[in-house]
């Protein structure tokens, strides 16, 4: 008999018709040919908004890099490797790598009423760098924010979409201008009131003046109402102690580093009596990193799913304000002298540092970079954060999740669980696994298309060609765009 027309035989046989071909291989075959038959009805065409063609399609479950077409309608993947389509746009992707919006896991909108226009300007940032999603650790524009956040999601403006916590909740004369800050059980209760009010997606909780009973208090309180709950840890209490109460996301990495030190008990105990300080305590928790105990640490993050977010990036470029002048950064164009004035803390702080700080905090940056490429191979989620905003000095909006992603692979974590950490982790943190997280029939349609493969080289998540965003969709002329209009006083 004869093959089919259009099929070869192979050498395999798969395809050979025999009368001593095996039942199941030929069944095989009959099923192929209908899959085939009802796949490509010439009579069948399927209309879309848009069609991304040829595209080489990154899946960050496995790394598994494969050729398919992707349909879009109505800021939805309506379909991936249909046969025979109709749309109103078409991008071809032919030799582009395509993977969904990256998203940036801590940034900050903050500085008050005076720098408002400055981070708006952010969110054009954002998208110009492929990031299509961003979460918003805590800050003081939170009524600016919210309106942002709503007018995004209409498309009435260009930006991210935006996972916010509102304001912080902290202890009295916190750090933060406009946390909530709580001293009873009671301000507690009426700050998780407050957030509710506020219809925030997350619950941020600060470390710098929050008492121990009420810091447990605010994440047993907010886990009871659904709450995902981020945040610091004050070093009055020990990590089993912020895991136990329900902590989701652990902020930073003295955190951890303390949860794996043999000594974390002293330690505390000498920080409750006011013996040590926070920076004090830095050394004294290197020096006591035990394997033993961080392998029991690692497991119980794990097992508890507690997400770690590492913050690289902003640890090496804060650790090198004494040696690095930041003068002619690109991006400082686009940050505006108001913003750029809130740097200054941070850098006469570095600047005014006795040698031995200086030298302590370079130790605890490269401590750090292996602290991360040991938390993901024991299988802690990590997740991809810049901590960019105003006062975190020279961390770009942007620009800065690139450089993250390229802190963790330089720390030896390879590029496909770093780019994991970025959109497949963020997402999973936020309990947004049905809308994002992958290139898949019913997802949103926030999408990167690159020029280069970023699994061989990290870097190449830089080299972006295009940027859909719902319905919106930004050639690499109009990303351009974007930046010149981004440029501040």
């Amino acid at each position: 008999m004869e093959n089919p027309k259009g099929l070869k035989n192979k050498k395999s046989g798969i395809f050979k018709n025999s009368k001593n071909q095996p039942f199941m291989t030929r069944l095989l075959f009959s099923a192929l040919l209908f899959l085939l038959a009802i796949g490509c009805k010439k009579d069948k065409t399927n209309h879309y908004d848009l069609a991304i063609t040829n595209a080489q399609i990154i899946d960050l479950e496995d790394g598994i890099v494969e050729q398919k077409n992707i349909y879009i309608t109505n800021g939805k993947i309506e379909a991936v490797d249909a046969c025979i389509f109709k749309a109103d746009s078409i991008i071809d992707a032919t030799g582009k790598y395509v993977l969904p919006g990256f998203w940036d896991n801590h940034i900050h909108l903050r500085g008050g009423d005076s720098l408002i226009s400055n981070n708006k300007n952010f969110l054009k940032l954002f998208i110009a760098n492929g990031i299509t999603t961003v979460r918003d650790a805590g800050g003081d524009l939170t009524h600016e924010v919210m309106k942002w956040k709503s007018q995004i999601a209409k498309e009435e403006m260009v930006g991210p979409t935006i996972f916010t916590a509102g304001p912080k909740i902290d202890g009295p004369d916190g750090s933060w201008a406009g946390s909530l800050e709580v001293e009873s059980e009671t301000d507690v209760i009426n700050a998780l009131d407050s957030l509710e009010a506020l219809n925030v997606d997350f619950v941020k909780i600060y470390d710098s003046r929050i008492s121990p009973e009420n810091y447990i208090h605010s994440i047993e309180e907010a886990k009871k109402r659904g709450f995902t709950v981020s945040g610091h840890m004050p070093f009055t209490v020990t990590l089993d102690e912020t895991i136990n109460a329900g902590m989701d996301g652990i902020e930073h990495l003295y955190y951890i580093m303390k949860g794996c030190a043999s000594n974390e008990i002293e330690v505390t105990d000498k920080l409750n009596k006011g013996e040590m300080g926070f920076w004090g305590a830095m050394p004294a928790l290197m020096e006591g990193y035990a394997d033993s105990t961080a392998q029991k640490t690692f497991t119980k993050l794990k097992s508890n799913n507690v997400f770690v977010v590492p913050t690289l990036h902003i640890g090496k470029t804060l650790s090198y304000l004494d040696e690095v002048d930041h003068s002619k950064d690109e991006y400082l164009k686009y940050m505006g002298s108001g913003l750029i004035q809130t740097y200054q803390g941070r850098i006469q702080s570095a600047l005014n540092s006795s040698e031995e700080a200086r030298a302590n905090r370079k130790n605890l940056d490269a401590f750090f970079g292996e602290l991360a490429y040991d938390l993901n191979n024991a299988g802690v989620q990590l997740l991809a954060g810049s901590d960019s905003g105003a006062f975190n000095s020279y961390t770009y909006p942007g620009i800065s999740l690139h450089k993250e992603l390229q802190a963790m692979v330089k720390n030896g974590i390879s590029p496909l669980h770093a780019l994991r950490t970025s959109t497949v982790n963020g997402a999973e943190f936020l309990g947004k696994t049905e809308g994002y997280g992958n290139i898949s029939k019913g997802k949103v349609s926030d999408i990167v298309i690159l020029d280069a493969n970023p699994l061989e080289d990290i870097k190449n998540t830089e080299k972006i060609f295009t940027v859909i965003k719902g319905t919106q969709v930004f050639s690499k002329s109009q990303l351009e765009q974007l930046l010149q209009n981004a440029v501040m006083d």
